[in-house]
Order: C-alpha cells, then structure tokens, then sequence
C-alpha cells in the first residue's frame, strides 16, 4: 500500500488554501470552487482509496477539463492537505461529555475510530507534518480540552492527546481492513472462519501448540472470527485511558512532571 505524505505542498499555497484566503472566482467551470472539488476528491479517495486519486479523476467526477482545477487548488499535494482538514471537521466537539476526562478522551478516541471507518483512505497518508489548517487547529484544540485543568503539564498535555490518537490510528487498521475483506471477497469473516476451522482441527496437533490451540479456540468461538477489531479496540483503549488515570494522580497527588518521576523511581 502506498503511502503519501500531507505538508508536501508549497507552504504559501497551502496555507493559502487552507484558509481560504485568496480564493478566486471562477472562470472557468460554471460555479467550480475549492469545496466542490475538495468534495469530489474526498468522493473518489472513498470509493477507490486514494491511489486512485487524481487531478483528472477528480475533474471527470465533476466534469470539467482537468486545467480548470487548477484555476483553484495549484496541485495534488495542496489539495490532499485540504481534504484532510476537512474530513478532520467532521468530528462531533460535544462541550458536556460525561466521565471527566477520561469520558472525553473516550469520546475523542471514538469519534477518530469512526472518522477513519468513514474514509478509509487516511490510514494511507502520514501526517508527521500535519496540514496546518483551521479544522486541525480546532480539533486539536478541543482534545486539549479534554484534559486541560487535570494537573498535567503542556508537554504533558500534548502526549495524552498524541497517544490516544495514536492508539486509534494503530487500532482501526484491522477494523479497515476487515470491512475490505468482506467487501472484496464477498465472505464475511464468520464465513471465512467457519470454511477454515473445521480444517484447522485436523491439521493443527494441540500437543504441539498448546496455549495457541486452548486461547485460538476459545477466541474463535467467542468472535466466530479470527479476531475482533471493536472489541480490542475497547480493551485497549481501556488499558490506555488507565495508565493515563496513574499519570493524573500522581500530578494530582503532587508528583512530579513525566521524566522527574521515572528518575525518582529509578534512583529509590
């Protein structure tokens, strides 16, 4: 699968873009702007993932020659900032979430699990240098939110937030690729796990892989699947949610900042 890369556009032009600052009337097109075909793009990166994505294919969906959107997004790695910052709006920002902070973080971690089973596509773009535009500025500021005024630090702040949607990014992968298996084989995971197990039994010597046949089976039987994305992605956001909770109190309790702390227990 291949990768692309966000921030690879002219600084000026993307943030330009992304700000909508110099947009310009269109003269060609009819009434062809930066939202229709940031929409379009988005269109085909869903149903094709985002190799398929071009500025011809783009043009063909909204049927125009493919210069006229240029008249608008200067290129490729302009417009996949813009498709990311604006796909990244569509997460609900609810201001009275339930359960402190840690109901907030799981809100957030939910609505970033549905974000990418929405589109796919952004499981195949790496944003080490994110598109600095007003729907990331103002998702990343709501998620501070969610644990500002805890007793954390700023940089303390910034890496709950950094592993939370870290965890997710990692974790929905397997939900991903699950949905596409069903869609491109036309076999649910039950189905594949039912043609396959019975042959499994018989191949299989539990003598040799005890612990794999014992825990295997018993997951099998539960999930009717080799695995279960939404249920591990519970657990372990659980898991996660609870070493962020020992961080808290011990800010809470007085303790010191991350690395103060580990080298108070490596020195007692």
């Amino acid at each position: 699968m291949a990768i692309e890369y966000s921030g690879t556009g002219d600084p000026a032009r993307s943030l330009a873009l992304l700000w909508r600052t110099r947009e310009k009337p269109s003269r060609r097109g009819g009434d062809l702007s930066v939202e229709r075909i940031v929409r379009a793009a988005i269109e085909v990166a869903d149903a094709d993932g985002l190799a398929a994505l071009s500025m011809r294919r783009v043009a063909e969906r909204l049927g125009v020659g493919t210069m006229s959107l240029y008249t608008h997004v200067p290129g490729k790695g302009e417009l996949l900032d813009v498709m990311l910052d604006t796909v990244y709006g569509e997460t609900a920002r609810p201001q009275d979430a339930r359960g402190g902070w840690r109901g907030r973080l799981e809100q957030i971690a939910r609505e970033n699990w549905a974000l990418y089973l929405r589109h796919p596509w952004l499981l195949q773009v790496a944003t080490t240098r994110p598109p600095l535009g007003p729907n990331v500025t103002a998702k990343y500021e709501y998620e501070l939110r969610a644990v500002d005024g805890i007793g954390l630090t700023d940089l303390e702040m910034d890496a709950v937030v950094t592993l939370v949607s870290g965890y997710v990014h990692g974790a929905v992968r397997g939900a991903v690729e699950a949905a596409q298996a069903a869609q491109r084989t036309g076999m649910t995971d039950e189905q594949w796990w039912h043609a396959h197990a019975p042959y499994l039994e018989k191949v299989m010597d539990p003598r040799r892989f005890p612990l794999a046949a014992r825990i295997g089976t018993a997951a099998g039987q539960e999930y009717q699947a080799a695995s279960d994305p939404d249920r591990a992605f519970e657990f372990g956001l659980a898991r996660i949610l609870d070493g962020i909770e020992v961080l808290v109190a011990g800010r809470q309790a007085g303790g010191p900042p991350a690395g103060g702390l580990a080298r108070a227990v490596t020195d007692g």
